[in-house]
């Protein structure tokens, strides 16, 4: 006897069954991460410069499918130059975004402010403090120096004061070379910090560096007009740098 079988063919696929649907859980999740990302990004505009920082450095571990994160490089584009994005950001951010604060509420936002291996420096051309080749402060410098001694008085840190020049040999007959002008500079606006507006002697030291720690090239005026500075530097430990 033979018996007559149907066979029923289906393009499910039995093994599937249960399956569909889960390339859409992922995407959503993909969606909702890049919603959060284009939220942040919208609000960049009334954010102080390290609260940005901040935000980039945790926001790249936290998406990253790297162990550690992604590596981000310094620009220009989130924060002032050479302030760097890196892990130790926490303790240097907060000086960072304390100077900045002071330095926009005494009216110093012309100065130039940057991150450095050690700190924050804040930075005074040379025409703001002396003549040309003289390190005997000018009569318009108190103003300036009177808001820096603020500053540095509301900052307990130590800080470092420190005279460049350009690489032009010295002319005149008080000054053997750029070392003793350099030096003479910073210590000239350390005694007016000390004297004048009370900061702790203690907390303040001054050095020189000549024309040997440039900013700028020193084969054009303006190249040499940036390099001729004093830098008020707010310094933090290697215990603080390293934590």
């Amino acid at each position: 006897m033979r018996t007559d079988r149907q066979v029923v063919k289906t393009d499910q696929d039995p093994t599937h069954s249960g399956g569909r649907g889960g390339w859409q859980i992922i995407y959503t999740g993909f969606i909702l991460i890049m919603l959060t990302f284009f939220i942040m990004l919208t609000s960049f505009s009334s954010l102080q410069q390290s609260k940005i920082t901040r935000f980039v450095s945790a926001f790249s571990t936290a998406v990253s499918v790297f162990n550690g994160g992604i590596q981000l490089e310094s620009g220009k584009m989130l924060i002032d130059s050479q302030h760097s994005i890196v892990n130790k950001e926490d303790k240097l951010a907060r000086l960072f975004e304390s100077v900045l604060y002071l330095r926009q509420k005494s009216g110093l936002e012309h100065l130039d402010l940057r991150t450095g291996p050690n700190g924050v420096a804040l930075t005074l051309s040379d025409n703001l403090l002396f003549a040309s080749g003289r390190a005997q402060l000018s009569p318009s410098a108190n103003g300036l120096l009177e808001e820096i001694g603020k500053m540095v008085q509301k900052i307990p840190v130590p800080i470092k004061i420190e005279g460049h020049t350009d690489n032009r040999p010295i002319t005149n007959a008080q000054f053997a070379s750029n070392w003793e002008l350099s030096t003479a500079r910073a210590i000239a606006v350390l005694r007016y910090l000390v004297n004048q507006t009370g900061v702790v002697p203690a907390r303040l030291s001054a050095v020189g560096y000549a024309q040997f720690q440039p900013v700028s090239a020193n084969d054009t005026v303006a190249g040499r007009a940036k390099n001729r500075r004093v830098e008020i530097v707010f310094e933090l430990s290697n215990e603080d740098l390293g934590s």
